[in-house]
């Protein structure tokens, strides 16, 4: 070690920094964070009120987080037939059965064990959803279009679901279906699925040789937007805790990619009211 850092290196060590502290936030919304013990997220009265107890430590790879479980929550998302099932064509040995076996394994074990509710966040549309979908959301999981000759076609309605996104398909006014020989959208997701929100799936041919109605992309109530059947009996487990410590799993439905996205969410009302602050995410 060269001289200057070596005497830098021997200062800190004879002359630690001393111990300091914040308050990161406002009266109502506040973290606390120390030098010595990482961020407090137990969101206390005040900031000088007594420690919350009990609470949870977690070691992240940054700094330590200080938590409390009565006002956490473990929110799964999107951990559904659409997104795992082999019968779509998802590897196995992909991210989303990756995140899969670590919630079985790990996350969902801890959280219930540490008195932290567990909530399953998914999509599940009902028409009126589709009817006031934004361009944006519709884009990502395919769209519909006709032939450029067919003066109908810039005024296409958003809510119309047909067949197979990005292809030469039939409607009121379209005389033929003519199928394009790309097998991906736009956006490159296999078109064989992403067939546009709320269209029919068709049949879906399961790993067990079993035919079963995909139903209609990711409505409530359907087969490709139930949970993944590991992840599903894990649900179905959590809504009979073991013990009064323990929170029944919630499930609830959102209408975007995020479940969060406005101010008032069928999500965000559960955390106000529940009194939820502090959220894992997982999926």
């Amino acid at each position: 070690m060269a001289a200057p850092a070596r005497q830098r290196a021997d200062a800190e060590i004879q002359n630690p920094s001393p111990h300091r502290r914040a308050i990161i936030g406002s009266p109502s919304n506040f973290w606390l964070h120390s030098t010595r013990d990482g961020f407090d997220l137990t969101h206390p009265p005040t900031p000088d009120s007594a420690p919350i107890s009990p609470s949870l430590r977690l070691q992240t790879t940054t700094t330590p987080i200080t938590i409390d479980p009565q006002k956490s929550a473990l929110v799964i998302i999107d951990m559904q037939n659409f997104f795992l099932s082999e019968a779509l064509g998802r590897a196995a040995n992909g991210p989303g059965h990756k995140a899969c076996d670590a919630l079985l394994k790990h996350a969902i074990p801890a959280a219930r064990k540490a008195g932290i509710q567990v909530i399953w966040l998914n999509w599940g549309l009902i028409d009126k959803d589709i009817s006031t979908m934004p361009p944006a959301t519709l884009r990502a999981f395919g769209f519909e279009s006709v032939p450029a000759s067919n003066p109908s076609s810039p005024n296409l309605p958003p809510t119309e679901k047909n067949p197979t996104p990005d292809s030469n398909i039939k409607n009121e006014s379209a005389d033929e279906i003519t199928k394009l020989p790309s097998t991906t959208t736009e956006n490159g997701k296999p078109k064989h699925i992403y067939k546009g929100l709320g269209s029919d799936m068709g049949p879906i041919t399961l790993p067990d040789g079993t035919t079963i109605p995909g139903g209609r992309l990711l409505m409530r109530s359907t087969w490709n937007a139930a949970l993944y059947p590991p992840l599903h009996t894990a649900y179905e487990e959590g809504l009979h805790p073991d013990s009064a410590y323990q929170k029944p799993d919630i499930w609830i439905h959102k209408n975007r990619m995020s479940g969060l996205w406005g101010p008032r969410t069928p999500c965000t009302e559960y955390l106000e009211a529940h009194g939820l602050r502090t959220l894992l995410f997982a999926g």
